[in-house]
């Protein structure tokens, strides 16, 4: 017993305490024991239980009096960022190293599986959500049990959750879905990207999620490509001013901050991630994860200057292209990621790969692994997006360090960047979500928002037969009108790809928003009949005594290579209906498109035509300026090619030769014009 008091008594000055007086009552019971021999066995008995009485309270005092707790550096938020990731690196094993560098899928991952293999981040890829309809409350739940599991391992660094909030929290329901970026580049207004950026943010960490997939920085240089609403013009310039929505996800940089340093404001500011570096936008015919073919100069004049931008502006992670350059593979390519993107502009973040990206370093994909591991963690990415093989990526790379062939400190260069960015932004302070952002989820100020950009983003290609006489603003009062077009009233093919799934949605019953046809409902005076039928014939079109129409028609959603398209034309039986509904009255046909689509062979009989692209859930936008609550602003930001034989053609190039050029929009004033009896309009037409 006296045995193992004294090996209890280091825990504490109590604990010594205790030891000594059970050596005074050891003591006292010996001195004692000659005169009272009568009474042995009841002192000895009591002696007993005094004894385990004193061990008892000892170790009591052991368990509830801890050791003084061992400084840690990276856990001290007053210490130098550079001073915590070192002493945090220096603590670290290999296996946590490398689970660092890992993220999975939200699908395979479980709290277990973060603690087990030191898991750094977990993604949740296009439609990957917990439940379906899943609440913010759901989300956050989620995310904070994966987290305990990362905080429960020997150093407790937190993961980092990333999502693909491309246009607003778009894999979210109820959230608010933004126009896609070709509107946005058409709307020419770096001001109001900035606020999509912070209200993005907002409904993203109103999930629980820290880290968001945006934005896309491609100049798409050919729409053919399925990716092509994903970029914001087929101008660098329009694009690196469109930059400024990261300062709007991740906070405004201060002006002493660093060039090259990620910046996370706080905990209503998310991670930004420039995507997918580099020239994705420019693959031959515009094929996507195909080849680039362009010279050293054009790389860095049209596809680079975005990126420059974005690292001045503190944006923190970068996403690899699944595209080549002149043959090389991006996400192998040595010279682009770690000469250029870390070495020359001084990007200090962490550099991530695409969804199996490593894998299609190979054709086909996964050939070689082993060497595929190897290429691309020599050409310079930090995290690897491995959504479902993540033991083998963790055996592959385990592998090559341990037998010399991938140097420890390319280890230590990819964990101290990404440990960056998490001392950056707060993670290791506050790594659980909580609900106090819950109501940011399609709060009705980003709906406005929203609606705001839908006004901005629209194109006014047509206007009238004639400059004297043009049609739209429509009156809001007449008898009757027809609103016609697979896209009038379909939430989903508004919204486009990367909408609640990956490849988008049809219907209206997968999200909250307003479709087209019930925003000229909300809009036109309570006397005015509106008629809609999807796709009227003739006959009805001609009968029924309609003032003017309105046809909504386009593409249906897709996303990536399932969105490229060699023809581009307008789905069926949207020409149909246009030819039945404007061959017999006056029209305005409204286009909803990630793309410039084909329109020369209809266009004799429209009389109005907008170009809406993808507009998102507030439909009420449209509405506001095809009845004149507000003007039209918006401007091309690409070319509107005739046929796609011209492609691809871009403004400067020597082919040019284009239905409506880059920059064009025709302009109108708002107008409180009530009826058919008043069709002034003040409207002109005018280039970038």
């Amino acid at each position: 017993m006296i045995e193992l008091l004294l090996l209890k008594s280091r825990c504490s000055f109590h604990c010594s305490f205790w030891v000594i007086l059970s050596y005074f009552i050891n003591g006292f019971s010996a001195i004692l024991g000659p005169t009272v021999s009568r009474n042995w066995k009841k002192i000895r008995m009591a002696r007993s239980r005094v004894a385990i009485l004193i061990m008892g309270v000892v170790l009591w005092c052991c368990l509830t009096t801890p050791a003084k707790a061992e400084y840690m550096k990276y856990k001290d938020p007053k210490q130098p960022i550079p001073v915590r990731i070192q002493d945090l690196l220096d603590r670290m094993t290999l296996e946590e190293k490398i689970g660092q560098m890992v993220q999975i899928e939200r699908k395979v991952a479980s709290a277990d599986v973060m603690k087990e293999y030191f898991i750094g981040s977990v993604l949740s890829g296009g439609g990957s959500v917990p439940a379906p309809q899943a609440s913010a409350e759901t989300w956050i739940n989620m995310v904070n049990d994966f987290q305990r599991g990362s905080l429960s391992t020997r150093l407790g660094i937190p993961m980092i959750y990333g999502i693909d909030s491309v246009h607003g929290n778009n894999n979210v329901y109820k959230a608010t879905i933004f126009p896609h970026n070709i509107g946005l580049g058409a709307s020419r207004d770096p001001e109001l990207v900035n606020k999509i950026g912070a209200a993005t943010a907002l409904e993203t960490r109103a999930t629980g999620i820290p880290y968001a997939f945006a934005p896309c920085i491609a100049v798409c240089r050919d729409p053919r490509w399925g990716r092509c609403y994903e970029s914001y013009s087929e101008d660098p310039q329009i694009v690196k001013d469109m930059t400024d929505i990261i300062p709007g996800l991740q906070g405004n940089i201060p002006t002493d901050s660093p060039k090259g340093v990620p910046f996370v404001a706080g905990k209503n500011n998310v991670v930004a991630c420039s995507k997918h570096y580099v020239g994705d936008g420019g693959t031959t015919k515009g094929i996507n994860e195909n080849n680039t073919v362009i010279d050293w100069q054009g790389l860095l004049s049209i596809h680079m200057p975005a990126y420059h931008t974005s690292i001045m502006k503190g944006v923190s992670t970068v996403m690899i292209s699944y595209s080549s350059w002149n043959g090389i593979k991006m996400h192998a390519n040595r010279e682009l990621i770690t000469g250029f993107l870390k070495n020359t502009l001084g990007f200090k973040g962490f550099v991530i790969s695409d969804w199996e990206g490593l894998d299609r370093i190979t054709y086909p994909p996964h050939a070689n692994y082993s060497y595929s591991i190897q290429a691309g963690i020599h050409a310079g990415i930090d995290m690897v997006m491995v959504p479902y093989n993540y033991k083998e990526f963790i055996d592959g790379l385990t592998f090559h360090v341990k037998n010399n062939v991938i140097p420890m400190s390319r280890i230590d260069d990819a964990v101290r960047r990404i440990l960056r960015v998490k001392f950056v932004m707060g993670l290791f302070e506050n790594p659980l979500a909580d609900n106090s952002l819950v109501d940011q989820l399609g709060s009705q100020e980003h709906r406005e928002l929203a609606r705001e950009a839908v006004r901005k983003s629209l194109v006014l290609l047509k206007n009238g037969q004639s400059l004297n006489r043009p049609l739209l603003p429509l009156p809001k009062k007449t008898s009757k009108i027809l609103v016609a077009g697979s896209h009038a009233d379909n939430l989903g093919y508004q919204c486009g790809g990367w909408t609640i799934e990956w490849q988008g949605f049809n219907g209206n019953n997968r999200t909250i928003g307003t479709t087209i046809v019930a925003a000229i409902k909300n809009t036109i005076d309570p006397s005015t009949n509106v008629v809609f039928k999807e796709n009227p014939n003739a006959e009805f079109v001609k009968s029924n005594n309609f003032s003017y129409a309105i046809v909504v028609v386009g593409e249906h959603p897709y996303a990536e290579t399932d969105g490229d398209s060699m023809n581009l034309t307008i789905a069926d039986p949207g020409p149909t209906t246009i030819r039945n509904v404007c061959g017999a009255l006056k029209c305005v046909v409204i286009i909803i498109s990630g793309h410039p689509v084909v329109i020369e062979p209809y266009l004799a009989s429209i009389d109005a035509l907008v170009a809406a692209w993808l507009p998102g859930t507030e439909g009420q936008g449209v509405a506001d300026v095809v009845f004149g609550d507000y003007g039209f602003t918006g401007k091309l930001p690409r070319t509107w090619f005739k046929t796609v034989d011209q492609l691809p053609m871009n403004v400067g190039d020597p082919h040019y030769d284009p239905l409506y050029p880059f920059g064009f929009g025709i302009t109108t004033e708002p107008t409180t014009r009530q009826s058919d009896d008043n069709p002034f309009l003040s409207i002109s037409s005018y280039f970038n």
